[in-house]
Protein backbone atom coordinates (compact mmCIF):
# COMPACT_ATOMS: atom_id res chain seq x y z
CA UNK A 1 0.00 0.00 0.00
CA UNK A 2 1.12 3.57 -0.66
CA UNK A 3 -0.01 6.89 0.76
CA UNK A 4 -0.02 9.74 -1.77
CA UNK A 5 -0.53 13.48 -1.68
CA UNK A 6 -0.73 15.71 -4.74
CA UNK A 7 -0.06 19.42 -4.38
CA UNK A 8 0.47 22.41 -6.66
CA UNK A 9 3.74 23.86 -5.41
CA UNK A 10 3.78 27.48 -4.27
CA UNK A 11 6.91 29.58 -3.89
CA UNK A 12 6.36 31.17 -0.49
CA UNK A 13 9.74 32.93 -0.47
CA UNK A 14 9.80 35.33 -3.43
CA UNK A 15 10.38 38.21 -0.99
CA UNK A 16 12.89 36.29 1.13
CA UNK A 17 16.41 37.56 1.75
CA UNK A 18 17.46 34.26 0.16
CA UNK A 19 17.36 35.39 -3.45
CA UNK A 20 17.65 31.81 -4.70
CA UNK A 21 13.85 31.94 -4.58
CA UNK A 22 13.81 34.86 -7.04
CA UNK A 23 13.44 33.97 -10.72
CA UNK A 24 16.14 36.33 -12.00
CA UNK A 25 18.74 35.47 -9.37
CA UNK A 26 18.11 31.71 -9.59
CA UNK A 27 18.61 31.92 -13.37
CA UNK A 28 22.17 33.19 -12.82
CA UNK A 29 22.87 29.86 -11.10
CA UNK A 30 21.44 27.86 -14.01
CA UNK A 31 17.92 27.23 -12.68
CA UNK A 32 14.84 27.94 -14.78
CA UNK A 33 13.14 29.89 -12.02
CA UNK A 34 13.09 30.64 -8.33
CA UNK A 35 13.26 27.51 -6.19
CA UNK A 36 10.32 26.51 -4.01
CA UNK A 37 11.94 26.32 -0.55
CA UNK A 38 13.17 22.88 0.42
CA UNK A 39 11.47 23.22 3.79
CA UNK A 40 8.16 23.65 1.97
CA UNK A 41 8.79 20.55 -0.13
CA UNK A 42 9.57 18.91 3.21
CA UNK A 43 6.18 20.09 4.45
CA UNK A 44 4.47 18.52 1.43
CA UNK A 45 6.23 15.24 2.17
CA UNK A 46 4.94 15.11 5.74
CA UNK A 47 1.32 14.80 4.58
CA UNK A 48 1.40 11.13 3.54
CA UNK A 49 3.17 10.43 6.84
CA UNK A 50 0.31 12.10 8.71
CA UNK A 51 -2.22 10.19 6.63
CA UNK A 52 -0.51 6.93 7.59
CA UNK A 53 0.43 7.49 11.24
CA UNK A 54 -1.59 10.49 12.42
CA UNK A 55 -0.49 12.20 15.64
CA UNK A 56 1.98 9.39 16.31
CA UNK A 57 4.17 10.86 13.56
CA UNK A 58 4.24 14.26 15.32
CA UNK A 59 5.21 12.64 18.61
CA UNK A 60 7.62 9.88 17.55
CA UNK A 61 8.29 10.11 13.80
CA UNK A 62 11.63 10.22 12.02
CA UNK A 63 11.80 11.62 8.49
CA UNK A 64 14.81 12.09 6.25
CA UNK A 65 14.72 13.77 2.84
CA UNK A 66 17.26 14.89 0.29
CA UNK A 67 16.28 17.43 -2.34
CA UNK A 68 17.59 16.06 -5.63
CA UNK A 69 16.15 18.52 -8.17
CA UNK A 70 14.31 21.82 -7.75
CA UNK A 71 10.57 22.17 -7.45
CA UNK A 72 9.19 25.26 -9.19
CA UNK A 73 6.17 27.44 -8.49
CA UNK A 74 2.98 26.10 -10.06
CA UNK A 75 4.21 22.55 -10.64
CA UNK A 76 1.89 19.74 -9.60
CA UNK A 77 4.00 17.30 -7.61
CA UNK A 78 3.18 13.88 -6.20
CA UNK A 79 4.39 13.00 -2.70
CA UNK A 80 4.42 9.27 -2.03
CA UNK A 81 5.09 7.17 1.07
CA UNK A 82 5.63 3.49 0.34
CA UNK A 83 4.79 0.58 2.62
CA UNK A 84 8.45 0.25 3.66
CA UNK A 85 8.74 3.94 4.53
CA UNK A 86 10.31 5.10 1.28
CA UNK A 87 9.47 8.71 0.33
CA UNK A 88 9.53 10.44 -3.04
CA UNK A 89 8.43 13.71 -4.56
CA UNK A 90 7.87 13.38 -8.32
CA UNK A 91 7.41 16.29 -10.70
CA UNK A 92 4.91 16.51 -13.57
CA UNK A 93 7.69 15.45 -15.95
CA UNK A 94 8.24 12.21 -14.01
CA UNK A 95 11.57 13.24 -12.47
CA UNK A 96 12.22 12.57 -8.78
CA UNK A 97 12.70 15.90 -7.05
CA UNK A 98 13.20 14.61 -3.49
CA UNK A 99 13.62 11.24 -1.84
CA UNK A 100 13.97 9.86 1.64
CA UNK A 101 12.47 7.62 4.31
CA UNK A 102 10.09 7.85 7.26
CA UNK A 103 9.18 5.69 10.25
CA UNK A 104 7.78 5.98 13.75
CA UNK A 105 9.29 4.90 17.06
CA UNK A 106 12.82 4.18 18.28
CA UNK A 107 13.93 7.80 18.57
CA UNK A 108 17.56 8.54 19.49
CA UNK A 109 18.35 10.50 22.61
CA UNK A 110 18.24 14.28 22.40
CA UNK A 111 21.53 16.05 21.84
CA UNK A 112 21.48 19.12 24.05
CA UNK A 113 22.55 22.21 22.11
CA UNK A 114 23.90 25.26 23.92
CA UNK A 115 22.27 28.69 23.73
CA UNK A 116 23.82 31.89 22.39
CA UNK A 117 22.71 35.43 21.64
CA UNK A 118 21.66 36.35 18.11
CA UNK A 119 24.39 38.68 16.79
CA UNK A 120 23.51 42.33 16.20
CA UNK A 121 24.38 43.26 13.58
CA UNK A 122 24.37 39.94 11.74
CA UNK A 123 27.81 39.53 10.10
CA UNK A 124 28.27 38.62 6.41
CA UNK A 125 28.88 34.90 6.10
CA UNK A 126 32.43 33.57 5.88
CA UNK A 127 33.73 30.05 6.32
CA UNK A 128 35.36 30.86 9.65
CA UNK A 129 31.98 31.94 11.06
CA UNK A 130 30.69 28.43 10.31
CA UNK A 131 33.52 26.49 11.89
CA UNK A 132 32.46 23.17 13.49
CA UNK A 133 31.36 23.75 17.07
CA UNK A 134 30.03 27.26 16.41
CA UNK A 135 26.84 27.81 18.42
CA UNK A 136 24.23 29.80 16.50
CA UNK A 137 22.00 32.47 18.01
CA UNK A 138 19.00 31.05 19.86
CA UNK A 139 15.54 31.99 18.54
CA UNK A 140 12.55 32.30 20.88
CA UNK A 141 8.90 33.01 20.09
CA UNK A 142 5.40 31.92 21.06
CA UNK A 143 3.54 29.64 18.70
CA UNK A 144 0.40 31.44 17.58
CA UNK A 145 -2.55 29.85 15.80
CA UNK A 146 -3.30 32.90 13.65
CA UNK A 147 0.01 33.12 11.76
CA UNK A 148 0.16 29.31 11.73
CA UNK A 149 -3.14 29.21 9.86
CA UNK A 150 -1.58 31.34 7.12
CA UNK A 151 1.39 28.98 7.04
CA UNK A 152 -0.97 26.03 6.51
CA UNK A 153 -2.57 27.86 3.58
CA UNK A 154 0.84 28.68 2.09
CA UNK A 155 1.96 25.03 2.11
CA UNK A 156 -1.47 23.90 0.86
CA UNK A 157 -2.14 21.87 4.00
CA UNK A 158 -5.76 21.00 4.82
CA UNK A 159 -5.40 18.17 7.34
CA UNK A 160 -7.63 18.63 10.38
CA UNK A 161 -4.86 17.33 12.64
CA UNK A 162 -3.37 20.83 12.94
CA UNK A 163 -6.64 22.30 14.27
CA UNK A 164 -6.43 25.32 11.99
CA UNK A 165 -2.95 26.24 13.24
CA UNK A 166 -3.38 25.56 16.96
CA UNK A 167 -0.90 22.69 16.49
CA UNK A 168 2.38 23.50 14.73
CA UNK A 169 3.05 21.81 11.40
CA UNK A 170 6.36 19.88 11.24
CA UNK A 171 7.27 21.83 8.10
CA UNK A 172 7.04 25.02 10.14
CA UNK A 173 9.50 23.52 12.60
CA UNK A 174 11.82 22.62 9.74
CA UNK A 175 11.72 26.27 8.64
CA UNK A 176 13.26 27.21 11.96
CA UNK A 177 16.40 25.25 11.05
CA UNK A 178 16.85 27.71 8.17
CA UNK A 179 16.10 30.71 10.36
CA UNK A 180 18.54 29.76 13.11
CA UNK A 181 21.28 29.80 10.47
CA UNK A 182 20.22 32.94 8.60
CA UNK A 183 19.75 34.84 11.88
CA UNK A 184 23.40 34.26 12.81
CA UNK A 185 25.14 34.96 9.48
CA UNK A 186 24.04 37.13 6.57
CA UNK A 187 23.80 34.71 3.66
CA UNK A 188 23.74 35.29 -0.07
CA UNK A 189 21.67 32.98 -2.30
CA UNK A 190 21.76 29.53 -0.71
CA UNK A 191 20.14 26.10 -1.03
CA UNK A 192 18.63 23.69 1.50
CA UNK A 193 20.01 20.24 0.63
CA UNK A 194 18.70 17.72 3.14
CA UNK A 195 17.24 17.18 6.60
CA UNK A 196 16.92 14.21 8.92
CA UNK A 197 14.48 15.09 11.69
CA UNK A 198 13.04 13.44 14.77
CA UNK A 199 9.55 14.60 15.76
CA UNK A 200 9.34 14.38 19.54
CA UNK A 201 6.18 16.21 20.58
CA UNK A 202 3.29 18.45 19.64
CA UNK A 203 3.65 22.25 19.74
CA UNK A 204 0.43 23.97 20.79
CA UNK A 205 -0.94 27.49 20.58
CA UNK A 206 0.69 29.81 23.12
CA UNK A 207 3.69 27.63 23.96
CA UNK A 208 7.13 29.24 24.10
CA UNK A 209 9.31 27.82 21.34
CA UNK A 210 13.11 27.86 21.56
CA UNK A 211 15.32 27.02 18.57
CA UNK A 212 18.99 26.20 19.14
CA UNK A 213 21.61 25.32 16.54
CA UNK A 214 25.25 24.31 16.36
CA UNK A 215 27.50 23.83 13.32
CA UNK A 216 28.77 20.27 13.01
CA UNK A 217 30.69 20.59 9.72
CA UNK A 218 31.65 23.09 7.01
CA UNK A 219 33.28 21.90 3.82
CA UNK A 220 33.81 22.32 0.08
CA UNK A 221 32.45 19.77 -2.37
CA UNK A 222 32.47 20.15 -6.15
CA UNK A 223 32.81 23.90 -5.89
CA UNK A 224 29.98 24.35 -3.38
CA UNK A 225 30.43 25.30 0.28
CA UNK A 226 28.29 23.14 2.55
CA UNK A 227 27.32 23.55 6.20
CA UNK A 228 25.83 20.91 8.50
CA UNK A 229 23.84 21.83 11.59
CA UNK A 230 22.36 20.08 14.58
CA UNK A 231 19.11 21.82 15.53
CA UNK A 232 17.02 21.33 18.66
CA UNK A 233 13.56 22.82 19.23
CA UNK A 234 11.73 22.87 22.54
CA UNK A 235 8.21 24.03 23.48
CA UNK A 236 7.75 25.20 27.05
CA UNK A 237 11.01 23.41 27.76
CA UNK A 238 9.97 20.04 26.25
CA UNK A 239 12.00 18.63 23.32
CA UNK A 240 9.67 18.57 20.31
CA UNK A 241 11.92 18.43 17.22
CA UNK A 242 15.57 17.79 16.47
CA UNK A 243 17.40 17.48 13.19
CA UNK A 244 20.59 17.23 11.21
CA UNK A 245 20.19 19.94 8.59
CA UNK A 246 22.43 20.52 5.54
CA UNK A 247 22.65 23.52 3.23
CA UNK A 248 24.87 24.86 0.48
CA UNK A 249 25.68 28.26 1.91
CA UNK A 250 27.74 29.32 -1.09
CA UNK A 251 26.73 27.62 -4.38
CA UNK A 252 29.00 27.62 -7.36
CA UNK A 253 27.71 29.51 -10.37
CA UNK A 254 28.46 26.84 -12.97
CA UNK A 255 26.11 23.88 -12.50
CA UNK A 256 27.35 22.00 -15.57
Amino acid sequence: MAWEHEVVAFNTATESTNRMHDDAVAATFGFRGGLVPGVDVWAYLTRPCIDRWGAEFLEAGTMAARFVLPVYDGERVLCRLGDEGELTVTGPDGTVRAQGRARVGDLPSVREVATADVPDPVPPVEADLLAPGTVLGTLTFHHRAGPAAQYLADVREDSDIYEGGAIAHPGFLARQANYVLSSSVRLGPWIHVSTRAHHRGIVRDGELVEVRGVVTDEREHKGHRFVDLDVEITADGRPVWSAAHTAIWRPRRDRA
